[in-house]
């Protein structure tokens, strides 16, 4: 059976890039270079895309404004698909996605520019599952997010999922998701689902945050999100790949290791054409991302960094 996985981070190698100096205690690897500002930089970046990775290219881009006052940044996460347009049609230099390039979508870009786009691994996500705080359940399996997400399934109760409490068994399962633009819709559709379309009652939210409001709001409901969205009023469940075997939570140990079968890295695509180099005013923006201070934007959002084999291979593979 084919393992369930698009963006694995054991699969892309992580794991044997993980540094000792970086553990659950202290998860920003030591050996991460210190972002220093330079001179020259100037004009002004757009970023367009994710509306999971909207916190953290802000975080950027005001890190970025400091280091450099005469320098504006926008931020626009209206979902993953609005990113290869832009790019494409160079509207935005940087591409934020919570999924990788469809290929129409590298088609398109290629056939405008002659090259394909670069694709920048830039922090970990674990796609979360998350139900109301007092919900009693701790765990499902992705057969089991399959019949309860999915037209694979019937409409399901609490107690369909194993829950025995009385307040809570002969509920419906209250489904909320992100809308068909969104990366992190597509993501989990392939990979949490199997391919397999959504269901009708599904209520779909503009953005991720609205998903964990609407599921903190909702005793009875369940609703998918990256981990980086999470609040004190849901909780994540562990998740297993298959019905009996060991579900893991999503954190840090189980995102670095691969068993947490929802793990993926959040995207950052921009127009490297090989035969040039970068610009300073992008080539330092990414600089910055795979510094300390880039990553430590990225634990401060809630989401896990990079190790600096892993980022110093970013770097390398755009020049810098």
């Amino acid at each position: 059976m084919l393992k369930r996985v698009m963006l694995g981070v054991a699969a892309l190698g992580l794991l044997t890039g993980t540094s000792a100096a970086q553990d659950n205690a202290n998860p920003l690897d030591e050996a991460l270079p210190n972002y220093e500002s330079t001179q020259g930089v100037t004009g002004s970046i757009k970023s367009m895309g994710s509306d999971t990775m909207n916190n953290i290219m802000t975080l950027w881009g005001e890190l970025f404004m400091k280091a450099y006052p005469g320098v504006s940044v926008e931020v626009i996460g209206k979902g993953s698909s609005t990113a290869p347009p832009a790019l494409t049609e160079g509207q935005a230099q940087f591409g934020p996605m919570s999924r990788e390039m469809k290929a129409a979508e590298v088609d398109r870009f290629e056939e405008v520019h002659g090259y394909k786009p670069m694709l920048l691994r830039t922090g970990i996500d674990c796609l979360a599952v998350f139900v109301h705080k007092d919900c009693p359940l701790e765990s499902l399996s992705l057969d089991q997010v399959t019949e309860i997400f999915s037209v694979k399934g019937t409409d399901m109760t609490w107690g369909d999922l194993g829950v025995k409490d009385s307040s809570w068994r002969h509920q419906p399962v209250t489904l909320y998701g992100r809308n068909s633009a969104s990366g992190t819709y597509g993501y989990f559709k392939q990979v949490a689902l199997g391919g397999n379309d959504f269901k009708d009652t599904v209520k779909e939210q503009p953005g991720s945050s609205a998903v964990v409001q609407a599921v903190a709001t909702d005793p009875y409901a369940m609703g998918y999100s990256g981990i980086g969205y999470a609040t004190q009023d849901v909780k994540a469940l562990a998740l297993s790949e298959a019905t009996g075997d060991e579900a893991f939570s999503p954190d840090l140990e189980h995102a670095y290791s691969g068993e947490y079968p929802l793990a993926r890295f959040l995207l950052v695509y921009i127009n490297n054409n090989p035969g040039r180099e970068l610009e300073p005013l992008r080539a330092e923006f990414i600089k910055l991302i795979f510094s300390r201070q880039g990553q430590e934007a990225v634990l401060k959002d809630g989401y896990f960094p990079l190790p600096a084999s892993m980022a110093s291979e970013e770097l390398g593979n755009v020049g810098l």
